[in-house]
Formats: structure tokens, sequence, C-alpha cells
């Protein structure tokens, strides 16, 4: 592979130098430009690899040439150096679509590592492959989810990923690791409610030995662990008010401090978070700060609820199925009105709740088809959205409020195909006899 070219834009030529010679000895070949006039004069006569600007510039904006690239250049990687402590041009440039950012004055190192991240993107030009076909469907909703992926994998902004309990925002946020610059280092995610508050800071920044009782030696914590890599924070939402300005500062210096240590270690760690709850209400309640929601929700991706995409419940559960089964096993299959009844339910537990319901019919179906019969998804769920049934009341037996779902369901059944039995079977995906059972033991005679 030929040598990578950088194009360096900045109105001082000392920095500039610094620059070219920084990169000149990382093997990168540089093209300089005073202004944006000609960045994109170099923009038009060659491929770069890279382009890092300064964001005051003679005749604009960096922000101005960070949208000329994400316009004209999408897949190029830019990186703008701003003034130091000023947080917030910084975020508007990720805000834009830029790669990174690098604090005035330059440290060096922190420069070596954009650079040699950005330039990994050289081989990672399109969403392909592994990580495109594990987000399973072809709905609007989840092809959607594809584009953001793409779109934030080129990227080392914050992000932070929305959506109910059970959708796969650990999945996404790994797709957007694996599709990005950093995929061969680690992705580390933790659950940020399942680390005791007293343990907190020792498990995201280490210690040092005698820091505490019970420290008998060095510790690295999770964010040394992701080194180079990405921290995947789940449920962030979680997070005591203490750790979450620990967490901001980690994020704006781009350093930590273990615990008893006496000096700050740099870090090179992309971000991402995700929770199922409203930041933006916990911000207005007081119980999530709010500067620390705007840095960790730089770009937000959104994962649709099963219920937004029912189109894609057929190829989930095939392959669901297809799991359960194991390796060399005969997977079951849905019939078409089991599929109808599935789609037809709004899912609060959404892919973690099908994956629950599909592994309890492939235990009660007696072949190698499930039925309507098999799925039971009044068990435990709300019905569908269109005749919703409230819970079991205060006192009543599980057993007789099943029996009540199991009525209304045959009732409904028998309705639809004109009291013909034999048809309302067939709805059911129960045989003419099995529902003759049930009618006569639930008193439906």
């Amino acid at each position: 592979m030929s040598r990578p070219i950088a194009l360096l834009v900045d109105d001082e030529p000392a920095i500039r130098e610094l620059l070219e010679l920084t990169l000149t000895r990382m093997d990168v070949d540089c093209v300089l430009a005073a202004d944006i006039a000609q960045a994109h004069a170099a923009l038009r006569s060659r491929p770069v690899d890279l382009c890092l600007t300064d964001m005051k510039l003679p005749d604009g904006d960096g922000l101005d040439l960070v949208g000329y690239i994400q316009s004209h250049f999408p897949q190029l990687p830019v990186a703008v150096i701003t003034a130091h402590g000023n947080v917030e041009s910084a975020v508007q440039a990720l805000k834009n679509g830029a790669f990174d950012f690098v604090s005035k004055p330059v440290d060096l190192t922190a420069l070596r590592n954009l650079v040699s991240t950005a330039l990994k993107l050289r081989e990672k030009r399109q969403l392909e492959g592994r990580g495109a076909t594990r987000l399973l469907g072809h709905s609007p909703a989840i092809e959607q989810v594809r584009v953001m992926v793409a779109k934030v994998a080129r990227s080392q902004a914050p992000v932070h990923i929305s959506g109910e309990s059970g959708t796969g925002k650990e999945l996404v946020a790994r797709l957007v690791h694996e599709n990005g610059a950093r995929a061969d280092n680690p992705f580390i995610a933790v659950n940020c409610g399942a680390i005791p508050s007293e343990l907190m800071e020792s498990e995201f920044f280490g210690h040092k030995k005698g820091s505490f009782t019970g420290a008998v030696a060095d510790k690295d914590g999770l964010f040394q662990a992701a080194q180079g890599g990405t921290l995947f924070l789940d449920e962030v939402a979680d997070l005591p008010l203490h750790m979450q300005v620990k967490l901001l500062r980690v994020i704006q210096e781009k350093a930590i401090r273990a615990v008893g240590a006496q000096r700050e270690t740099p870090v090179d760690v992309r971000i991402l978070s995700a929770t199922h709850r409203n930041l933006a209400e916990l911000v207005r309640g007081g119980r999530f700060r709010e500067d620390l929601y705007y840095r960790i929700n730089v770009i937000e991706l959104r994962v649709p609820p099963l219920r937004e995409r029912p189109e894609d419940i057929p190829l989930l559960a095939a392959h669901i199925l297809e799991r359960l089964a194991g390796e060399g096993g005969q997977p079951a299959r849905l019939s078409a009105e089991a599929v109808f009844l599935l789609q037809g339910h709004s899912f609060p537990g959404n892919v973690r709740e099908l994956e629950n319901i599909l592994e309890r019919a492939t235990t009660l179906a007696e072949g190698a088809v499930i039925h309507v019969a098999d799925i039971q998804l009044q068990t435990a769920n709300e019905q569908d959205d269109a005749e919703p049934h409230t819970a079991p009341a205060s006192g009543q037996p599980l057993g007789k409020h099943l029996d009540d779902v199991e009525k209304e369901a045959i009732k409904k059944a028998l309705e639809q195909a004109r009291y013909n039995k034999t048809a309302a079977a067939k709805l059911l995906g129960m045989s003419f006899r099995q529902l003759r059972y049930r009618i006569k033991k639930l008193g439906l005679e």
C-alpha cells in the first residue's frame, strides 16, 4: 500500500511545520495549506487520506471546511485543532462530522494516536461484511440504523445509543466499534448499574497498591483495559453524580487518575453509551449532569423497538429458531397464523422478549411447526395494541386469568370463522380435536 497523504491546514507556519515533522516521522506524506481556499484546491488536485485543520483560518472557520469535506468527500476523516479549553467548538465540530479533535498546544502523543486511528479507515471505506449482516431485517427503521452505524463508525465522536430494553443496543455499539478504525483493539462493555458505588472509581480508573484497605497490588481499570479501543457504558443513567463529574473530566482531558496515583495518565478510548431511560428528563430532574449529557450525546443513535418493524419478525424468528435448534439440529418453523400473531404483538420486551417467546414455544410445540396455541403471548405480556388486556386483578389466580385470556382468543376465532370449528381451529393453529377439547374444558359449549 502506498504511503498515506495528509492535508494540513493552518495559517501559522510554525504549526504547519510541527505537524508536518510529526507526520513525516510516521511515514505520512503531507500537503500544506494556509487557508480554506488552498485546502479546496489541494482536495481537488489529489486524493488524501486525512485532513487536519485549525479552527481559525484567514478566510473562514474550520467548521466550514469540515462541512465542505462532509459534502464532497464524506469518506475522508477530518480532525480539527481547537483552542485549549474551547469545549464548545470541539463538540460542534464533532456534531458537524469531524473525526476527532486535538487541543492547542498540540500534545504530540495525542496527535500521533489520532493520526494512527484515522489512517486505519483507509481499509474500511464502506460498511461491509460481518457487521452489516448482523443487523437482521429489511425494514426502513433498521436500514436507517445501518446508515447511522456506517456514519458514526467513521468518526471518533461520543455516541449515545438510545432505545427500549431488549432492542439490541449493545449489538449496535459492537457494530460501531467493529466497522471503525479501532476494530483491532479492545471493545469493553460495562453495565454502570451493576458496579457498587464505592468500587466504581477503582473499577473505572484502576488503583495503586496500598491506596485503600485490600489494595494489595496495582490494578488497571476499565479505561486502561479499553486503551486504543472502545468503552461501552451501558445504562449510563445509573452512574452516581460523583462519577458523572469524573467521567466528564476524562472525556474532556483524555486522561485518567488511578485511585492513589499522583498524576494523570493519558488514555485513548472512544466512549459509547446507552440507556433505556430518557436522559433529557433526568437532566431536567437534576439526576444527570447537563454538561455530561451534551458530551456523551454528541451523536444520538436510536434503535427502534420491534413493534416499529414488524416486517422483520419472520427473519428474526427464523434466526432465533435456528440458534435454538443448535448445530446440526432441525429448527422449528412458524405457521403463517403464528407469524401473523407475532406481528400484531406490541413486544414491550422487544427482541429479547421474542427470544423468550420462541424458546417457550419450541418446548410446547408437538411437532416441527409452531402454532398459535404454542406461543401463548398472553401468559406474560399485554395483548396486541388494538385490544389490550390488563394484568390479573389483585388476588386473581394466574390460572384463572390465563383461562379467561384463552376463552377470549377462542371466541374471537369462532366469530371470525362464523362458528365453523374446523376453520376456527385452523386460525388458532391447532387441530379440530384440540379445539373441541379446549371448548369443553373452558365451558364454551
